[in-house]
Order: C-alpha cells, then structure tokens, then sequence
C-alpha cells in the first residue's frame, strides 16, 4: 500500500557517453538520444496520476570541466531540444521550469530558456525542472544568503526550504541510471527522506516499462521518515 502518493519524481540521467562509446560512437551521440528519452518520460508522468514533478539533473556545475567541444555542443543541444520539445509542453500541459545558475549561458539561450518558461507557465498537467549549471550546495548557500540580506538573524529549516529554487515539494523518489550509486551534489536538502532507486541501465536505453516497474516498487515501501 502506497504511505503517500509519488509527486515528486527526481532522476539523475546517467551514462549517455558510455550508451555511445558501446556502439562505436561519438559521445554527442548518447547526448542525442538521452534528450529523446527526457521527451519519453516526461509525456509518461504527465500521463501519470500522481506525478506533478519530475526534475532532471540536466548539467552541473561540475560538468564545466568536460571537453571544450562538448561542453558546445550540450550547450546548442539544450537550445534544440528547448525549441523542439515547445509544442510537445503545449500539447501535454507541461510547465517548464530550469533551476540553477543560467547566468552562465550565452545569452542567446538564457533567453530561451526564459521564453520557454514564460510560454508554459500556465499549464498545470506537470511541472518539468531541468537542473541547469546546478549544484545543491551553492543552492543552499544562495538560500541562506538571500535570507541574510532579508535581515532574517535566526534562519529555520522552513526558511531554507522555500527560499531554494525548487520550493514544489520534497523528492519523493530519487532514480539514477548506468549503475552509478551517488547522489553527485543533487537536490541534497530535498533528499532528505526519499526513496532511491538505482539501475544499471544507461540513459538513452531507459523506457517507461522500467520507470513503471521502479515506481511500482517505490509503492511497496512503507516511508517512516524517522518515526516508526
């Protein structure tokens, strides 16, 4: 018996490099198909009944130190894939949100992003995050600064949470692919009491049918968060 409903889904896209590398390809390859499988999932959990949320770690701040050339072309490839996926957002009543420090990107993008944002604010059937240039230290250390300069002298845990990027709720279940078994700087104050779920299948091969069978298995799990 499901304690409380999946609404935020959290996924951590791993091993596209390595999804290519198999099939003597160029790494960009694997970064192709990985956005075709954000395009999959994403329809699946606006077709989901309890699922208001996913949030894809999409580029962290520590993916800055990856080749030159690639770096490139994830930053055009975002910029594709946020132009592409408009209409699918329209037609599946998803809101696009991003999170993390855009202010690094040509401006070109961060002003498609904005515009992404702003043409889907109002759709209400999922709220799609992607975490861009994002990292969940800096994004708690942003939090307790805002609220330094808001005068706040004694900060609460309530605080913090509505003062981050992702104030939709806490994750309710964390999934990471290509059999990695790390949070790697994630969302770590809305992790605090989620499910985690981790699958050796690499990114661009991960299908609905196996994200059903995870949140099948996340309905079996009695959360007790501290209590008994």
């Amino acid at each position: 018996m499901l304690d409380t409903p999946l609404k935020h889904l959290a996924i951590i896209m791993d091993g596209n490099g390595r999804w290519a590398k198999k099939r003597g390809l160029n790494r960009t390859k694997g970064h192709d198909a990985g956005a075709e499988t954000i395009r999959t999932i994403t329809t699946y959990c606006a077709e989901h009944s309890s699922i208001e949320t996913v949030t894809f770690y999409a580029f962290s701040t520590e993916n800055w130190k990856r080749p030159k050339l690639e770096v490139e072309f994830l930053m055009k490839l975002l910029d594709k894939y946020l132009q592409k996926e408009l209409p699918t957002y329209q037609k599946n009543g998803v809101r696009f949100q991003a999170i993390g420090d855009i202010e690094a990107f040509s401006k070109p993008l961060q002003a498609r992003i904005q515009k992404t944002q702003e043409r889907t604010q109002h759709n209400q059937n999922l709220t799609q995050i992607l975490a861009l240039n994002y990292g969940a230290r800096a994004e708690i250390v942003s939090a307790v600064n805002h609220l330094i300069a808001k005068g706040k002298m004694a900060i609460t845990q309530e605080d913090i949470s509505t003062h981050l990027q992702t104030p939709y709720s806490d994750i309710d279940l964390l999934i990471r692919t290509s059999g990695e078994e790390r949070i790697s700087n994630f969302l770590l104050w809305q992790l605090s009491y989620s499910e985690l779920a981790f699958t050796p299948t690499l990114w661009p091969d991960f299908t609905t049918k196996e994200l059903a069978t995870i949140i099948e298995n996340f309905s079996q799990r009695h959360r007790r968060f501290g209590g008994l």
